[in-house]
């Protein structure tokens, strides 16, 4: 349920932004905030980071089937738990498209009987269907560009969560996590949202379930099934971004509280190696070796509490 209820959150908040957005394009509030993306990609930021705090405690907050699996690959999550994390995650964006279209159901009917006049459909970009679902750009044709799209902004977030996730990270603080992963999200749907992005495999295929209950089955098959870029090129980007990170970013200082890597002449060595001149005063050598047994002590206690 955690699980759940943290993308129902994350997925709710998204989508309300995008109704908003979608229906209210010709500002009939006599403001111009409800026709602009920089609403958009706060929502889905502080959705994400209200989902990790409110559930990660319960779950762990993958809230992503993408990093359910990456957990699983490179951090001993069980295997045998990543269909049901997989299939909860979907249902929570599901009960939340279905939810959105409810609570917005005279506004989405009326926009789709406008859409069904002028284009016989409402399922394109900008049509009332794409407050559920990524809809590419009408002159957004070509599906190796979106594929390769969609492949570096999932990786980059990849990286991002990663990074919030390695107890070794010196710059950030557990309190910190939310936000900068609800950011990383932010940044890309204010770079990329009108471009055609997803991001999360959740997010897309559960209100897309929905999408094919009110709109038919056209919310799959639309561009020549564009469906399937949205839905899975977030898994082997997010394998890929953690994959670099855990062979050449992640922390040499994890090997080294575990003894895998020392210095050949023992801590006396390792504070020459790290001196400019390489030796120092016996004065300077005893106040250094004593910061470096406070650093590790601090180190040892930290990766106490990440475990």
């Amino acid at each position: 349920m955690g699980e759940a209820t943290g993308v129902f959150f994350y997925v709710f908040c998204g989508l309300a932004s995008l109704a908003s957005f979608t229906i209210n394009q010709e500002s009939p509030l006599g403001t111009p905030f409800f026709g602009n993306l920089l609403q958009v990609g706060l929502a889905f930021a502080v959705g994400i980071a209200f989902a990790i705090i409110t559930c990660a405690s319960v779950s762990g907050g993958h809230f992503n089937p993408a990093i359910t699996i990456c957990l699983a690959l490179w951090q001993g999550f069980p295997w045998k738990k990543v269909p049901h994390y997989i299939f909860s995650q979907i249902f929570g964006g599901f009960m939340a498209a279905l939810m959105i279209t409810g609570m917005w159901w005279p506004e989405i009917s009326a926009l789709r009987a406008q859409n069904m006049a002028e284009h016989g459909t409402a399922v394109f970009n900008g049509g009332a269907a794409s407050i559920l679902v990524t809809i590419p750009n009408p002159n957004q044709t070509n599906q190796g560009f979106l594929f390769f799209q969609e492949f570096f902004v999932d990786s980059l977030i990849g990286i991002v969560v990663w990074t919030c996730l390695d107890p070794a990270n010196p710059f950030l603080q557990p309190v910190a996590v939310p936000w900068t992963i609800g950011l990383a999200y932010g940044v890309m749907a204010w770079g990329f949202g009108a471009n055609s992005i997803s991001t999360n495999l959740a997010r897309d295929i559960g209100p897309r379930i929905v999408a094919t209950i009110f709109f038919g089955r056209e919310a799959f098959a639309v561009d020549n099934g564009y469906a399937w870029i949205s839905i899975l090129v977030n898994i082997p980007a997010t394998i890929f971004a953690t994959g670099y990170y855990e062979f050449l970013m992640r922390d040499s200082i994890v090997n080294i509280s575990k003894g895998h890597a020392e210095h050949e002449e023992g801590d006396e060595g390792l504070v020459r190696h790290l001196s400019y001149a390489g030796t120092l005063p016996l004065e300077d050598m005893e106040d250094a070796e004593k910061v470096g047994q406070e650093h590790q002590e601090g180190i040892g206690r930290r990766l106490t509490w990440a475990r």
